[in-house]
This record gives structure tokens, sequence and C-alpha cells, in this order.
């Protein structure tokens, strides 16, 4: 084994060990919290998390053996199982990451409405569609004897066949890749552009009260207003970072293997064994990216991890001490409000929890 695939090798074992543990803590979190499984959103990121692990548990170890050895699984049947089960949770996870994108729009869109627009029985309905779509490809594709070990990317999955065949799996390459890919794709950029705008003009209505609160309280500390302009600043690009995050991470782990892919039905390409190597493992590393981006740094997977560790340890929290709490912003926007009362109350308060719902859905 040379340098080359000693580096893919520890690459991959990094991935592997990355994603079987974030992807348990999700597994977790979800099982502890009976809040975080009962929504739509919950159902929609056990099912992503579930794949993930599965991904990383039942096929990146045989890739990462072909990356040493050079050569397929010697058991009879067994690459065909491993590549149904790699063209199936690939396509899965991608849908996946469409379905929550669209459940996040719904979440800060219609944020009084959203637990009457999409329930969990719902989503379970939409991860039947995801789970179909991906299941009549990989069944195809067995059917069609294109399943089995590819040594351009070693691992077993869509292998390119004899070439009076080669018409057919290409139209089901590009199938694949456009319904699997590209479609997600589309999803999750229209999805992330709508829930961009809502935050956008959120954060705007947000920065008016502040400003407001911080004219009104005349005998606010100098710290405590800057603190406050600060936070000011970073709630305009919280949201815009976080959705350039999502779409870059499926740009980036997805779309080189996907490239390489189609490039592969050309008669006069041929893949480089390190870059389709390399390509897969982008790919696999979708499996440990997406529980940070969709879970665990969200603050209410932070406070159930809180609760677990505290839990664990036999520790009672401590109570929030009165300067800390003073200087929080709600509080402060909280006693403006009191000391300068609006005449329209009622449709204030509607607002007001209509910005603080899509406020907690967009962290």
């Amino acid at each position: 084994m040379g340098l080359g695939e000693t580096l893919l090798a520890g690459l991959l074992v990094m991935v592997l060990a990355v994603a079987l543990l974030s992807n348990a803590l999700v597994l977790l979190c979800c099982a502890y919290s009976s809040k975080l499984r009962t929504r739509a959103s919950g159902v929609l990121l056990v099912n992503l998390s579930l794949g993930h692990l599965l991904l990383a548990a039942l096929d990146m170890p045989f890739t990462l053996l072909g990356v040493m050895r050079g050569r397929p699984p010697s058991a009879p049947g067994a690459c065909q199982a491993i590549g149904f089960l790699d063209t199936f949770l690939a396509s899965n996870a991608a849908l996946s990451v469409a379905a929550l994108s669209a459940d996040q729009w719904l979440a800060v869109g219609f944020p009084l409405r959203y637990a009457g627009r999409l329930r969990p029985r719902d989503a379970g309905l939409l991860l039947g569609c995801t789970w179909g779509q991906s299941l009549v490809f990989s069944v195809a594709a067995l059917g069609c004897s294109w399943l089995g070990y590819s040594s351009a990317f070693a691992s077993c999955s869509l292998r390119l066949p004899p070439e009076p065949e080669r018409p057919r799996f290409a139209a089901f390459t590009a199938t694949l890749h456009a319904m699997g890919f590209a479609l997600p794709l589309a999803v999750l950029c229209l999805t992330s552009l709508r829930v961009h705008r809502v935050a956008r003009s959120h954060c705007q209505r947000m920065d008016i009260v502040t400003m407001k609160a911080l004219m009104l309280l005349a005998d606010l500390h100098p710290s405590v207003r800057q603190r406050c302009l600060i936070q000011q600043k970073r709630r305009r690009h919280r949201a815009t970072r976080k959705i350039g995050i999502s779409i870059a991470s499926f740009l980036i782990c997805f779309a080189p293997y996907v490239v390489t892919r189609l490039a592969e039905l050309v008669p006069f390409v041929t893949v480089n064994a390190h870059w389709g190597i390399l390509s897969k493992c982008l790919t696999y590393s979708k499996a440990a990216v997406d529980p940070f981006t969709y879970s665990l740094l969200r603050r209410s997977f932070r406070q159930v991890l809180a609760r677990m560790a505290r839990r664990l340890l036999k520790r009672t929290p401590r109570p929030a001490s009165i300067h800390n709490s003073s200087l929080d912003l709600a509080s402060m926007v909280q006693q403006v409000l009191k000391r300068t009362p609006h005449p329209a109350s009622t449709h204030n308060s509607s607002l007001g929890a209509e910005n603080d719902s899509c406020l907690q859905q967009t962290h």
C-alpha cells in the first residue's frame, strides 16, 4: 500500500469514527428527549442519522478494506449486498436533507401554523416517499446486475457493465443522479432562499426593537449597550452563515462523486483511482457533517446533551446569576415594552410570538 492509499485510508478512518460517534449522539438525544422525537423535524433527523449510522457501520469498513487490500470481499454475494446498501443509503441521505430543508422552511415561514401543517405522521409519509424512490433505484441496479466492485472507487457500488449495456446504464445513472442529487439540491436552494428572506426581515424588526430599547434605557451601562450592538451584528449574519454551510456541505460532499460518475460514462475518460477514492470519501464525510449541521449545534440538542451529562455525573444545574440575566437582550426588550405600552397590544403580542418562533427555528 503506497503513500496515497495510506492517506486515504487514514481519512476514511477519521470520517468513520466521527460519523459513528456523532450520529449515535443524535439518536441518543432523540431517545432521551420526548420533545425532540415527537416533532416532525425529530422524525426526519432520526431517519437521517439512522441512515448515516448504517452507512458508517455496514458500508465504510468494506471500502476501507478495499483501499487497503485492493480487492472486493471474498464472501459470495457480499459485494452486491453492500452495493445495494450504498446506493440506497446515499440516495436516501440526499432526499432526507431536502425533506429537512422543506421542514425548516415551513417552521420559519409559518411558525404559528407549523404544528398543523407538518405533523409526525406527515413526516412519516414523506420519509416513505424518500425510501420508495431510493429503493426503486437500488432494486433496479441489483436486477440489472450493475452492482459490484469498482476498482476506481475501491468500493462495492455501481460498476460499468459490458459495452452493449452501456446506453441503458448511462440513462439509469443520469436519472439516478438527477433524482438523487439535482432535485434535492434544487429543493435545498429554494427553501434556503425563502428561509433567508424570512430571517432577514425578522432581523430587521429585531434591530428596530433593539435600537428603541437602547434609546429608552438611558441608565443602561455602556458595556451592556456595546454587547447588545455586537449581538445585533452577529444576528444579521447568523442565518446567512448557517444556510451557506448547509448548501456548501451538500455540494462539496456530493458534487465531486456525481461528476466523476457521469464522466466515467464517456468512453475515452479513465477515472484515476486516487481521485475516485477521494470523491467516495467525500460522500462518506456527509455522514460526519450532517449531525453537526442539523442537530448537535442547535440549542435544543445542546440542552439535551447538557442534561444527559449532568445526569451521568449526577450534578444539579447551577441557577443563573442576576447579573447575567440582566444582560439578556430579551429581558431588556420586555422591560421597554412594559414601560411603553402600545395601543395595539393584541397585534403586537401575536407578532412577537411569531417573531420568537421564527427566531428559534432559525437558530
